[in-house]
């Protein structure tokens, strides 16, 4: 029974800032990464931030220096501060845990419910 809890959106004034939180639990392999999407409406489900399991960080161009992704081994927990917020920010945001299949390379997501990023002018 994996399962990935999301919090911490909501609707913020442009250059506000928010930390999303996502507590991933019931997974018994190991993980090796985790990520943040972001998917507008009508549009593809896109890439913000990922951070693998030794710690390496990448981020999608438009965030980079706004964004910062973490997270706690310990707590399979991960997180998203998001600061200078600007209303294309605006999205639905998924938490994203990606585990390798035991005895093959192949690998498997597993994804939260969403949280609504809102970000007024």
């Amino acid at each position: 029974q994996v399962q990935l809890v999301e919090s911490g959106g909501g609707l913020v004034q442009s250059g506000g800032s928010l930390r999303l939180s996502c507590a991933a639990s019931g997974i018994a392999f190991s993980i090796n990464a985790m990520a943040w999407y972001r998917q507008v409406l009508g549009k593809p489900r896109e890439l913000v931030a990922g951070i693998s399991s030794g710690g390496g960080t990448n981020y999608e161009d438009s965030v980079k220096g706004r964004f910062t992704i973490s997270r706690d081994s310990a707590k399979n927990t991960v997180y998203l501060q998001m600061n200078s917020l600007k209303p294309e920010d605006t999205a639905v945001y998924f938490c994203s845990v990606v585990i390798r299949i035991p005895s093959t390379s192949s690998q498997y997501s597993y994804w939260g419910q969403g949280t609504q990023v809102t970000v007024s002018s």
